[in-house]
């Protein structure tokens, strides 16, 4: 049996093929959009992808399950609970697909979503009864369950998901054998749950020791726990569950409408008409030069996540990159769902040539500048970090203002002053700065290095 996990550090997000080498099957579990690292990993192993399973309708990635299907011609695996325009078959309790040694099993674990499944890998060569691992989806991650939270919006209450998933858990996966392995489909830093371990494999019997939600409670108190301290879900995350359950274009058909070169006339003849300038280049090649009303997300952080949050789905989207990273930028895009990009814009900056009136700058103040700023008056210091990270440190002084909640609450901030905006390390500062310039703020600096340049230059933090 082959078994080969696939992670996506900007999502957080693991997917598994699961490959037998008798029979030359394989499955591929809760693929990312774009599929041709599962392809290609197939095709080296001499294996033909036949299935393909999602554990549930995904909130925070647009699944491969369609590219696979139109790739390969592989089955799509669904738990009996879910509801989709395309064909797939369902799985109950105690379902199994077979292929050669292997055998994947369905556990029907409701929870983070009414149709989530987990699904017991079983290597027959081996044992016929013990399961060699599970595949939990988002139902149990290392350290952590999966949120109940996230289909309030489509008509179910935390409470009653959290029921469910605290039986799922005590009835389904808890009386497993110690020995199995727990693959789940986040990692650390993903917004299905709050406190994933960065390990991204684990055992039932270590999470049984080590993981708090699985001690021994009643289910209330359970429910109290695992809806409390959720931090805020992007807002793309229902728009995502709800597409993952429809027919629509695959990736490739999107991409060949999307990467359109795009003269520097056609795009500000869009972003007067209200498109969204999208430059994906590093913050400090941001700070240097823009477009005037650009919002920067680089590449280099996690881009998909924060482009989900920050920008419309109803307004046209035009990439300014680097040369030679537009195709990246958009398919990151795409792997959440957001296909209204239009273009790029040709030869990116550089088309820009000798028109300097089009442009702006961003100044990056040290962190000891900031604070002598700060200190006498002649600015204020903004904190763009989440309250968890907030209330571990902070610069006494600083006004709380999470990335998230900044376009929404800007009138809060004065426009008569300079403003100077920190997170922890300076990929979200620049988000940050280059949002309010768009709104209008003459005088915003960034903090470079953020609350770790802060820290270093031995500059004070007020700690719980």
């Amino acid at each position: 049996m082959v078994l080969q996990q696939f992670y996506l550090n900007c999502l957080a997000h693991a997917s598994y093929l699961i490959g037998d080498e008798r029979s030359r099957i394989a499955a591929v579990v809760d693929p990312q959009r774009d599929i041709d690292q599962y392809i290609a990993f197939a095709d080296a192993h001499a294996l033909r992808i036949a299935h393909v399973f999602l554990t549930h309708l995904h909130a925070d990635f647009i699944a491969g399950h369609l590219e696979m299907r139109d790739r390969t011609g592989a089955t799509i695996y669904l738990g009996a609970a879910a509801k989709a325009e395309y064909a797939f078959t369902p799985l109950r309790d105690g379902d199994r697909v077979e292929f050669g040694a292997v055998r994947l099993q369905a556990l029907e674990t409701p929870g983070h979503t009414p149709e989530s499944i987990s699904i017991l890998v079983f290597d027959r060569e081996h044992s016929e009864t013990e399961p060699h691992a599970v595949l939990t989806g988002d139902t149990l991650f290392v350290g952590d369950v999966g949120r109940p939270d996230l289909r309030v919006a489509l008509g179910w209450s935390a409470g009653d998901l959290g029921s469910l998933l605290y039986e799922s858990l005590r009835t389904k996966l808890l009386p497993l054998p110690d020995s199995s392995l727990v693959y789940p489909a986040h990692g650390a830093g993903s917004l299905c749950g709050k406190a994933i371990s960065k390990e991204t494999v684990s055992t039932i019997g270590e999470q049984r020791r080590v993981n708090y939600a699985l001690q021994p409670m009643t289910k209330a108190a359970f429910v109290d726990l695992v809806t409390a301290d959720q931090p805020d879900a992007p807002p793309y995350f229902t728009y995502d569950a709800v597409l993952n359950s429809k027919e629509r274009p695959t990736l490739d058909e999107t991409l060949a409408r999307e990467l359109n070169p795009m003269t520097l006339d056609q795009v500000l003849a869009l972003q007067e008409i209200g498109g969204q300038l999208l430059d994906t280049r590093d913050p400090a090649e941001f700070a240097a030069a823009h477009l005037t009303g650009s919002i920067n997300i680089g590449l280099g952080g996690q881009y998909a996540t924060w482009a989900g949050t920050i920008l419309s789905r109803d307004r046209p989207i035009v990439i300014i990159a680097d040369p030679g990273r537009e195709s990246e930028s958009a398919v990151r895009l795409g792997r959440i769902g957001f296909d209204h990009v239009v273009g790029f814009l040709k030869d990116g900056l550089h088309s820009l040539g000798s028109r300097a009136d089009l442009t702006t700058t961003t100044e990056r103040v040290s962190a000891p500048l900031a604070a002598d700023r700060v200190r006498g008056g002649e600015a204020t210091l903004i904190d763009v970090r989440a309250p968890r990270e907030r209330e571990q440190k902070h610069v006494a002084g600083s006004v709380s203002l999470p990335l998230n909640h900044l376009v929404e609450r800007a009138s809060e901030l004065p426009r008569d002053r300079p403003l100077i905006v920190h997170c922890a390390g300076g990929y979200r500062s620049s988000i940050a700065a280059s949002l309010l310039q768009r709104l209008g703020f003459a005088q915003v600096s960034e903090m470079a290095g953020g609350l770790a340049a802060w820290e270093a230059a031995h500059l004070p933090v007020e700690a719980v």
